[in-house]
């Protein structure tokens, strides 16, 4: 971080369509102040690749194997020597608060831990919320302090009725990084770094456990294999949509698995647009929307589908589910879950990297059954993606399945661009 001696960057807020029927107070165009990166000013000078980097001891070099192409590997949970010192001390675990935040009059919940270093924010996926980051904050407030936060629609957040809002998308990514940019500026205080994932489809069966009336009508429209795709293809470009908007907020972006958007309005045949949006319209404005939401909104479609995307089922545990299912059963979850499934615009991953300005860390679980590996690697050739890490026998959500090595890459990841930041103020 810059010394104190800097100057000081006004950061704006920016307008969304908040409609005063739904917010308690009005939205204030508040200002902040964040000390300035060096690297943020001009041509960045791009540091070595992460793969030469010291990884602290809980995540050693010897469980690294190179892979061809500029990739790397860690070893799966199984082949790392049992010499090696356990994750955590349980006598030494931050405590973790769970508190609220009062963003344009709605009431955001949010869970914090760790009183120094470098400030992490960590932003959950589609139909997720904070506490699918609950293996990792203790771990990370070790050394850090650590953000995680329901964005809203989700978790404990409020959920405002997308019909509030006279016909104006509200549950964007231009919303949520407006969110994510605000919490920097409000709550954390200073600059951060975003690590985010992309899951979703907690909510949804399998097409095997939803109802019989209602799957022959979506795979008229889908493909089976699309219609897995169809709940969980959306987020984990929150984190970079935030610092395309507000470069100012962001130290750098760690990206676990992000979403390839396959269902894409843009990727789609011309020809297949119409129906796309009739059945959008469909699950929005008729009572089938909220009969398959509540079909699908139960334990047993919840540990369906989790299982789906973890490659290790005995990590979809009972109390995975109840974290996930819990807040999906609030008044306004089914509303939020139907807009967003529908909302097949905005931008695209492969579209907001090449604007990115921090250093972005990419990590995938090879065993993602949603988003293919192969595809993935591509993002790799983007000048602001240092690495692009192989997380061996891992499903889509790597920080929850496999904390012993996202928690350490991230450490890892923080650490050498806050010393580069240290050493060039």
């Amino acid at each position: 971080m810059a010394s104190t001696s800097s100057p000081s960057l006004q950061l704006p807020s920016i307008d969304l369509p908040f409609p005063s029927s739904s917010r308690r107070t009005r939205p204030v165009r508040g200002t902040g102040s964040f000390l300035p990166s060096p690297k943020l000013a001009g041509t960045r000078a791009k540091p070595p690749p992460l793969r030469r980097f010291r990884i602290s001891r809980p995540f050693p070099l010897s469980s690294r194997s190179k892979l061809e192409h500029g990739f790397f590997a860690v070893q799966s949970p199984n082949d790392i020597s049992t010499d090696d010192p356990p994750l955590e001390d349980e006598s030494t675990v931050a405590e973790v608060k769970s508190c609220v935040w009062n963003w344009r009059g709605y009431s955001i919940r949010y869970q914090c831990s760790g009183s120094s270093g470098p400030a992490l924010v960590l932003i959950h996926g589609f139909g997720a919320n904070s506490d699918h980051w609950r293996k990792n904050i203790p771990f990370l407030a070790k050394s850090h302090r650590v953000y995680s936060i329901d964005l809203i629609g989700y978790g404990y957040s409020d959920k405002p009725s997308p019909k509030e809002f006279d016909g104006e998308p509200f549950y964007t990514f231009e919303t949520w990084a407006t969110q994510i940019n605000d919490f920097c500026r409000q709550v954390v205080k200073d600059r951060a770094f975003f690590i985010c994932n992309s899951i979703g489809g907690e909510f949804v069966s399998s097409v095997i456990s939803a109802p019989a009336t209602t799957v022959p009508m979506l795979l008229c429209i889908y493909p089976e294999d699309d219609f897995i795709d169809i709940f969980h293809d959306y987020v984990g470009v929150v984190g970079l949509q935030a610092e395309i908007m507000e470069p100012q907020t962001c130290r750098g972006i760690v990206v676990l698995n992000i979403s390839l958007r396959m269902l894409h309005i843009k990727k789609q045949p011309w020809y297949g647009r119409p129906l796309i949006r009739s059945f959008q319209n469909l699950l929005r404005n008729t009572p089938v929307g909220k009969f398959f939401f509540s079909s699908v909104a139960t334990a047993e479609s919840v540990r369906s589908i989790l299982c789906q995307c973890y490659h290790d089922p005995s990590q979809v545990t009972d109390e995975l589910v109840e974290k996930i299912l819990q807040p999906g059963l609030q008044p306004g979850a089914a509303d939020v879950f139907l807009e967003f499934i529908c909302y097949s615009g905005g931008p695209l991953p492969e579209e907001l990297l090449p604007q990115v300005k921090c250093p972005v860390l990419i990590a995938w679980g090879d065993r993602d059954p949603w988003e293919p590996i192969e595809l993935g690697r591509e993002f790799k050739n983007f000048s602001s993606v240092e690495d692009f890490v192989v997380l061996p026998n891992v499903g889509h959500c790597p920080q929850d399945e496999a904390p012993q090595l996202v928690n350490p890459l991230v450490e890892a990841f923080v650490a050498r661009h806050d010393s580069l930041s240290a050493a060039s103020s």
